[in-house]
């Protein structure tokens, strides 16, 4: 089984990186994640101000896909996520949901140990693993790792976790896949500007639909699909997710605009993803008995 260590991060997603790995569909990889400070929190009495940022949220790849053309869909199966014994919580002034109101930088140790976060003494939380940044290279330029939009990037979506699959569209050969970013656990909105942040290693494979692919990344878990869409604003982010959501109904059940609309209202959750990036994420949930995988492509060759 190929491996992929963490020392292979970029900090954008780019078709100028050179691939970290060669893939072919169904072939299993592991690819090993840095936190997202970069490892640079030993302690907490580590400064925020003191971080090289230009280390901060790498993500392990780029991947090269065989046989993933532009145009096509990759379809990312995440079969495991395994964590570190040890996470950081951060809370910076000016970032998140009420980062007005910090007043200084403060970082939280956390052990991870039996399947919970121990948050404090008496206080512990579940961990559920999921990849906060995953995605492809987009058509143009270098985006930002800690940034997001149609070729996935820094989403945040807490239902990236083992056993569920992501659906990319395919901008340039080989996908060049990359992720990073790994949380133990995190609520929608991740508020605070960070979740429980760890590094750790994922068990991935991956498929290639041909000649078809969505126009917003798509996440399938075992019940749902779902739109995974970005924003300036989360009202623009929940308008262009209802649209994909709506257009996928009027495709599977070959109705109007008015009457996939009015569907929607009926069986379509809006739920937020980030509040915390410069773009904001929503997903647009489907229910599988309301639509098909193939209902979910908005574009063929």
């Amino acid at each position: 089984m190929k491996r992929v260590s963490r020392g292979m991060a970029v900090y954008s997603f780019s078709s100028k990186h050179p691939p970290a790995e060669y893939v072919s569909p169904g072939e299993h990889v592991i690819l090993e994640l840095e936190d997202a400070f970069g490892g640079q929190v030993k302690d907490e009495n580590a400064l925020i101000e003191e971080l090289d940022w230009s280390k901060v949220n790498g993500a392990t790849g780029p991947i090269f896909v065989k046989d993933a053309k532009p145009g096509d869909t990759l379809v990312v199966n995440i079969e495991d996520i395994k964590v570190a014994e040890r996470g950081v919580i951060a809370v910076i002034p000016r970032q998140g949901a009420l980062g007005n109101k910090v007043s200084k930088a403060c970082l939280s140790v956390v052990p991870i140990r039996g399947g919970y976060i121990q948050f404090e003494r008496g206080v512990k939380v579940k961990a559920n693993p999921m990849i906060g940044t995953i995605g492809v290279a987009p058509l143009l330029g270098d985006v930002p790792t800690g940034s997001l939009g149609k070729h996935g990037g820094n989403m945040d979506v807490k239902e990236v976790v083992a056993g569920s699959k992501l659906y990319f569209p395919v901008f340039v050969e080989g996908g060049l896949f990359a992720a990073g970013d790994l949380h133990a656990v995190q609520a929608d909105g991740e508020v605070c500007v960070s979740s429980v942040e760890v590094s750790g290693e994922v068990l991935l494979s991956f498929d290639v639909l041909k000649g078809r692919c969505p126009s917003w990344p798509v996440l399938e878990t075992k019940s749902n699909y779902a739109f995974l869409v970005c924003g300036d604003t989360l009202d623009e982010a929940s308008v262009l997710a209802t649209d994909a959501a709506v257009e996928a109904l009027m495709r599977e059940h070959k109705w109007s605009f008015e009457k996939a609309y009015m569907f929607a209202s009926l069986v379509v959750d809006l739920k937020i993803n980030q509040v915390v990036d410069p773009k904001k994420g929503v997903r647009a949930v489907i229910p599988k008995d309301s639509v098909s995988l193939e209902s979910l492509f908005s574009a063929k060759r």
